[in-house]
Parts: C-alpha cells; sequence; structure tokens
C-alpha cells in the first residue's frame, strides 16, 4: 500500500520532503506533482525502479525517460547542450519543456535510446518538486503519469492512491499541478523537432 504525503504547495514541509527522499534512496519508486502533470520517478541508479515505471505505463526500450533536475547546471552534468542551443534552452527554464539531447556518461545506459543514446531533460517550476529534488541532490529519473489506455495524464493525487495502490510506494499530492504535459523539442539533430505539443510555447524552437 502506497504511502500518501499531503504537501503544502507552496511550504513544502521539511518532514515529508525528509521522508520521501528517504523512500526514494530506499529503492522506492513515487507519483509526484509537476507544473505538467504527475510523473512517475526514482532515482537515476534504481533498475528496478525504471523497470517497474515501464510495466505501469507499457513502455519500450525506445521510449525517452527523463531527468528531471534542479537546474542548468546540474542538467548540463548528464546531457551535452551545444552553444547553439545553450541559449534556447537556458531561456526556456525551468518550464513546461522536456528536451532530448545527447546524453553523458553520467546516464545509465539502460536509460538511454537504444539508438540515439540520448536522453529527456528538464527543469520544472514547481515548488514541491524543486523542494524534493534540492533534497535528495540529484535529479529524479522519470516518465509523464501516462496510464495505458487513458486519454490524458493523471492529475488528482486521490485518484492516483486509489489507482497505482499497489504499484508506487508513495503519492506526494500538494493540490492543484499542470494538466498539460510537456512540449518535447529534440535537440539532438542538427534542427529542432518537435516530438510533441504541450504546455511549453513551442514557437522559439519552431523554423
Amino acid at each position: 500500500m502506497a504511502r500518501y504525503f499531503d504537501v503544502h504547495p507552496d511550504n513544502p514541509q521539511p518532514r515529508s520532503l525528509g521522508q520521501i527522499v528517504q523512500l526514494l534512496r530506499d529503492g522506492g519508486l513515487i507519483a509526484y506533482p509537476t507544473d505538467s502533470c504527475y510523473a512517475l520517478g526514482c532515482m537515476v541508479g534504481n533498475a528496478a525502479g525504471l523497470q517497474r515505471i515501464k510495466e505501469i505505463r507499457h513502455l519500450d526500450d525506445k521510449h525517452h525517460f527523463t531527468l528531471v533536475c534542479a537546474d542548468f547546471a546540474q542538467l548540463g552534468h548528464y546531457v551535452q547542450v551545444s552553444n547553439a542551443m545553450f541559449r534556447s534552452v537556458k531561456a526556456a527554464t525551468p518550464g513546461s519543456y522536456t528536451f532530448i539531447l545527447p546524453a553523458t556518461r553520467e546516464v545509465p545506459r539502460r536509460m538511454l535510446h537504444p539508438k540515439k543514446h540520448t536522453v529527456g531533460v528538464r527543469i520544472p517550476k514547481h515548488t514541491v518538486t524543486e523542494a524534493i529534488i534540492a533534497e535528495l541532490g540529484e535529479p529524479l529519473l522519470s516518465s509523464t503519469l501516462f496510464l495505458p489506455g487513458d486519454a490524458e495524464p493523471m492529475t488528482q493525487g486521490w485518484e492516483i492512491k486509489e489507482r497505482l495502490d499497489h504499484l508506487v510506494d508513495a503519492v506526494v499530492d500538494s493540490g492543484d499541478c499542470g494538466m498539460e504535459p510537456t512540449t518535447i523539442v529534440d535537440l539532438s539533430t542538427p534542427e529542432p523537432e518537435i516530438l510533441r505539443y504541450g504546455a511549453g510555447d513551442p514557437s522559439r524552437f519552431e523554423q
């Protein structure tokens, strides 16, 4: 049965944050709110957690997982950002964008796209998400909480608790969160390619 954390949206309780982070460090998988819907998250090195996300969402090996980062410096530790794209990415973060970029050696191979060796990265603008990542001290390995057969991502903590009670270890609820998933921009090719139109304004990356 999943633990349920009712976290204040503007001033997250330190005790709750500590318990959430300890659960992650112990190998747990959480459902947590972001500025673009709920997401499933675990620590980057958690191979079992990654497999659980794949099973919950019915994902194949070609799915781009995302590293949810605290800031641009942390993001730059895990992906290679060309000089040409640096300003565009910097200007769009934090925000509702996921960028597909070539991964550095810091990213486990099991997270990478098998042919492109790329990974998704994003910096959310959400107080609770930011607090969890800051307390953890490293990115969260994440994937949007889209369940097979659902037309839209899940956005209500109580509903997630009901439906995923035996599939995740904790649900973090901080009230309303984003209703629309991120805009996904592939920056691993010579020209930016928008793979999904979402909450982030795509115009800055359109040719």
